[in-house]
């Protein structure tokens, strides 16, 4: 039929099987670093690339879901607001936790980790939805922008 167009057909989904009292709490930095070297990353890559994920939470802080954002080399990795707040929107997140490993071992923040910080708790804040923490993690401990003050 001339005029018609093909459109692609788009499906967002969230499933879970998970019920909502089995599911874990995050009630500070530690306990999300926690589960972040215990269950998301690989204590045996961690040192290799750099990867980001979120942790993405409901009103009582209990985790709904973990997303794979990214993965990138030695130094730096991509982070793309859009698809950080397409995870955050489809999980029906209410709040997120941001976290990306440095291979290097440093865990201080960079200018560009600032950066992604201030753009993504501006972005969260257009939804209603509060970036509690970005946690830079290294395989001997972690960087906090709650616990150092940097998110309100």
């Amino acid at each position: 039929m001339e005029g018609m167009y093909k459109v692609c057909d788009v499906k967002l989904t969230y499933n879970t099987k998970v019920k909502s009292s089995e599911r874990a709490v995050i009630k500070d930095s530690n306990s999300a670093y926690s589960l972040l070297m215990n269950h998301i990353y690989d204590s045996e890559t961690i040192q290799y690339r750099e990867y980001m994920k979120l942790i993405l939470l409901n009103n009582a802080k209990r985790v709904l879901g973990i997303v794979h954002i990214s993965e990138g080399g030695l130094d730096s990795t991509s982070a793309d607001i859009r698809i950080i707040m397409q995870a955050a929107i489809l999980g029906n997140a209410s709040a997120m936790i941001l976290s990306h490993n440095h291979p290097s071992g440093n865990k201080q923040p960079s200018n560009q980790d600032d950066l992604l910080t201030d753009r993504v708790k501006k972005a969260a804040k257009l939804f209603d939805i509060q970036l509690l923490d970005h946690i830079i993690v290294t395989d001997s401990g972690y960087y906090s922008y709650l616990d150092e003050g940097r998110i309100l």
